[in-house]
């Protein structure tokens, strides 16, 4: 496997030569979707109301985003929508809703550097979290498939991280550790080292990626359109890099429990788990 990639990443090196004198840029528009599932008292819900409430936030929970890219920078950023707000479904008097976070937040990625800077909002404060981006050792498999008119390889990678969760009527956090399972399909057509949301690496676009419950599909792609392609440096927040922002929303997230600790509730219980 490692002599395959060696292989793959000498073939991106002459491509990415070629590319730079043509000046390869592009757009890629992505639609996602997330594997809703929660579970709650049989007595307190019937089965088919759950399921009809996964159906309707599984739904809802689509979303459309655009890569922006040339040679050595990125950006990726969700597509401004009316169905952009906070899924929400009800189904026999029970209402759920789920923020997917917000929709302007843009992430700038430097793979020639290694670095990125993000938009994040914590408890109304806007922040750039700028650090050096992960590195994923990825695996190749040898599978093959065809997405639209690309012929793509698949890769795949894994880690162990820490996570923490927060429950109502806890004093303090519980830490846990999970497994992140990522299959990446790639495409050595379009030689540009870029994928959805943080991902990289590869040597080709990424056209396909699932992280745990959260699926990315490209389905259009604009090579060196009419129209120039920006690649924009988020400016608007406090920088902080991605240690410390960790540690801060953590901190956040110890204050809140302080504040719902030890307070009656009607015997459900929310649970927040950050970290993964």
């Amino acid at each position: 496997m490692n002599l395959r990639l060696l292989f793959l990443a000498f073939a991106l090196m002459g491509s990415i030569i070629t590319a730079i004198a043509q000046g390869l840029t592009g757009r890629a528009f992505y639609k996602s979707s997330s594997k809703i599932s929660f579970s709650m008292d049989s007595t307190k819900m019937a089965p088919d109301v759950m399921a009809d409430l996964q159906k309707q936030l599984k739904k809802q929970m689509e979303r459309e985003y655009i890569l922006t890219f040339s040679q050595t920078e990125s950006n990726w950023k969700q597509v401004e929508s009316l169905g952009g707000g906070p899924a929400t479904a009800s189904s026999g008097g029970a209402t759920i809703m789920i923020s997917a976070g917000n929709q302007d937040k843009l992430l700038y990625k430097n793979v020639a550097e290694q670095n990125y800077i993000e938009e994040e909002d914590l408890m109304g404060k806007g922040f750039l979290v700028k650090d050096s981006l992960r590195n994923y050792d990825w695996e190749l498999t040898g599978e093959s498939k065809k997405i639209g008119d690309y012929t793509c390889q698949k890769a795949i990678y894994s880690r162990i991280v820490d996570s923490k969760v927060f429950s109502m009527g806890k004093e303090e956090m519980e830490a846990s550790k999970d497994t992140v399972n990522v299959t990446a399909w790639f495409t050595m057509q379009i030689p540009v080292s870029h994928g959805p949301s943080d991902f990289w690496g590869l040597p080709g676009l990424i056209l396909e990626l699932q992280n745990n419950g959260m699926t990315y599909i490209a389905e259009r792609i604009v090579l060196n359109p009419t129209d120039p392609v920006k690649i924009e440096i988020p400016k608007k927040g406090e920088m902080i890099n991605r240690e410390d922002y960790q540690a801060l929303s953590e901190e956040k997230m110890n204050e809140m429990m302080k504040r719902y600790s030890g307070k009656p509730g009607d015997g459900n219980r929310m649970t927040i788990k950050i970290g993964n």
